[in-house]
């Protein structure tokens, strides 16, 4: 039968006191066999009293040697031992054991192997032998374990290539002490080749900063192309340091950078997944020669974002082709996935502006302010209306543009040419707060906490002012809008309700403040309108994109105009926006630009 010893050690230290448990067997040992012995040796090993088992070695100093090195090796915290037979005939026997080591963690690493035995003058001793810690671990060697870095997931975007993968940043730095007397040249040099990231790099400065610096003076960290660059000029310099940095990497610099460095801020704790570990032989010259158990580590799961590599790269495609700063929101309407951000090199160097600049959002507000004049019983599509080239109200003379008039007409017809003085008429006849709680029925006023991308709607402040009330009709006034917000109400009337933002998949988005609905039969009389403004209208340029409904916008500011389109088609909602753009025709042809470069159809 099986002899078991076993004892768990809490203790860091070698040889650790524990508690010792020893079964033994229902059948007794032959006296005159070598398993008392050998069940002496397993019980002193499972304590980590290394001198004691090595007391019943023939080789008692070697023996003591390799157990301790084996117990440190492995940072072992326990042993469990079992014989599981033993034979023996005159003075050589063996005994058949299996260990089960307990390593931090709560690692086990359990094996079989044998203790061979021999007997001298009556006595048994075991005879020793590297094997008799593991059958595979030669003379001169130990036992050690390693511990392997966990896999990193990635970031995936919604139709599955991956945009960040597991890889490493270069972190640059100058050691004045490992340079020497060749400090100063060492200087000029760096700042030479890491002058085109930080054109403010002196020689001189950075010589005095690393004398004056305890260990290495930090420079700057750099990805892998940028350190490519300069590793040849830099690599060899005494003094110079360059050390990988674990981090997630863009597989692509260009696909939204400003949005997927945020998300990986935002979600690189949850992409470490378990270590793995092994334990390996070394040699006496601390070299490891074979591996005798492995445990690969458990990646985390992906993460996936709700970018869409195809709507990202037609949006940035076209936001590139003006010198001005452009940018493009892209909303799926029925689940709210953020399909793409875009913004170009102009609009970049002032932060995140497509989804946080705010700016007048020009006549794209008439979808608020016609839907609330339908919701208010004013007026429907086909009420009669004036449209005349100028109207006064209040202290405020409004024109159209151009001063085109045509007269009395039907809401869609005066809708889809923009006719700024029939919005402002029916804002006029508004209450103070109208404009603000139509706004926020199409996602505009609330705040929105998206994980992965900072979001700010737009403010439609209330007022008592008859001339504010009346150019906010229009989108002037007090009114302001980001390219996201005119998206969620292009993507409202897209879905019948104001769809929850989101971006990154399995994140929940907060959002704070009013949101009633909007009821259906105000969605089904904007739809048309917004229709006609394509095949009749301001838009015309977008005949041919399909089934495209949106509503155009020029924006004036001191000094020029905006130029906007908000709208969707089918199951995706977008705005385009040209800071002092102008005509909204620029707007529109950006816009018709992104939707030529989709595969066709696209979410129609």
């Amino acid at each position: 039968m099986a002899t078991r010893v076993s004892s768990v050690s809490t203790a860091a230290s070698l040889v650790a006191v524990v508690v010792l448990v020893l079964s033994l067997g229902a059948c007794t040992p032959r006296p005159n066999g070598p398993e008392p012995t050998a069940e002496e040796f397993f019980a002193a090993l499972a304590t980590g009293d290394t001198g004691a088992a090595a007391a019943l070695a023939d080789r008692p100093d070697d023996a003591r040697a390799a157990l301790n090195e084996a117990w440190a090796g492995l940072q072992a915290t326990g042993l469990d031992a079992q014989i599981l037979n033993s034979k023996y005939a005159e003075d050589t026997g063996s005994i058949a054991y299996r260990y089960t080591w307990h390593l931090p963690k709560d690692r086990t690493w359990t094996y079989d192997g044998q203790l061979n035995m021999v007997r001298e003058e009556g006595r048994w001793q075991v005879r020793w032998s590297a094997t008799g810690l593991h059958p595979r671990l030669g003379e001169n060697q130990t036992l050690a374990l390693r511990a392997d870095a966990p896999p990193r997931a990635s970031v995936n975007e919604r139709s599955g290539t991956t945009v960040l993968v597991p890889g490493y940043r270069y972190a640059f730095a100058l050691d004045a002490k490992a340079a020497g007397e060749n400090l100063m040249p060492t200087a000029r040099t760096v700042a030479d080749a890491l002058r085109r990231f930080d054109n403010t790099l002196d020689p001189q400065r950075l010589a005095e900063q690393a004398s004056s610096t305890k260990g290495p003076l930090n420079l700057m960290t750099l990805r892998q192309a940028d350190r490519d660059a300069v590793v040849g000029a830099l690599g060899a310099l005494p003094g110079v340091v360059i050390t990988p940095q674990p981090e997630m990497v863009p597989t692509d610099e260009h696909f939204a950078p400003a949005l997927v460095d945020e998300v990986r801020k935002t979600v690189s704790d949850e992409l470490d997944g378990s270590p793995g570990w092994r334990v390996v032989t070394v040699n006496q010259n601390g070299v490891d020669v074979d591996v005798l158990n492995e445990v690969p580590g458990t990646p985390a799961p992906s993460v996936s974002i709700s970018l869409d590599r195809a709507v990202q790269d037609a949006a940035q495609n076209a936001v590139d082709v003006t010198g001005k700063q452009a940018m493009i929101v892209v909303i799926k309407p029925s689940t709210g996935e953020i399909l793409a951000v875009a913004q170009n090199a102009a609009a970049d160097r002032d932060g995140p502006i497509a989804t946080m600049g705010l700016y007048p959002p020009g006549s794209t507000f008439k979808i608020v302010t016609a839907g609330a004049a339908i919701e208010r019983d004013m007026a429907t599509p086909n009420t009669l209306l004036g449209c005349p080239g100028h109207l006064d109200i209040g202290q405020r003379t409004v024109p159209n543009y151009g001063g085109f008039d045509l007269g009395t007409v039907p809401m869609s017809r005066a809708f889809a040419s923009s006719c700024n003085t029939t919005f402002a008429e029916l804002a006029s006849r508004m209450p103070p707060r109208g404009l603000t709680q139509a706004a926020s029925q199409y996602g505009i006023g609330p705040d929105y906490d998206i994980a992965g991308i900072s979001t700010v709607s737009g403010s439609v402040p209330p007022t008592v002012n008859l001339t504010e009330r009346t150019e906010d009709g229009f989108g002037q006034g007090k009114v302001l809008v980001s390219p996201f917000g005119m998206a969620l109400a292009a993507a409202t009337v897209a879905a019948g309700q104001t769809p929850v933002p989101r971006l990154i998949e399995g994140r929940d988005t907060e959002i704070t403040g009013d949101r009633q609905p909007i009821p259906p039969s105000v969605v089904d009389n904007l739809r048309p309108m917004m229709r006609l403004v394509v095949t009749n209208g301001t838009a015309k340029d977008l005949q041919g994109a399909g089934d495209v409904r949106g509503k155009t916008g020029e924006a004036e500011f001191a000094g020029g105009s905006h130029s906007w389109f908000a709208g969707y088609r089918g199951d995706m909602a977008f705005s385009a926006l040209i800071v002092g753009g102008g005509s909204s025709e620029y707007a529109v042809r950006m816009l018709k630009g992104m939707l030529d470069s989709l595969p066709p159809d696209y979410q129609a």
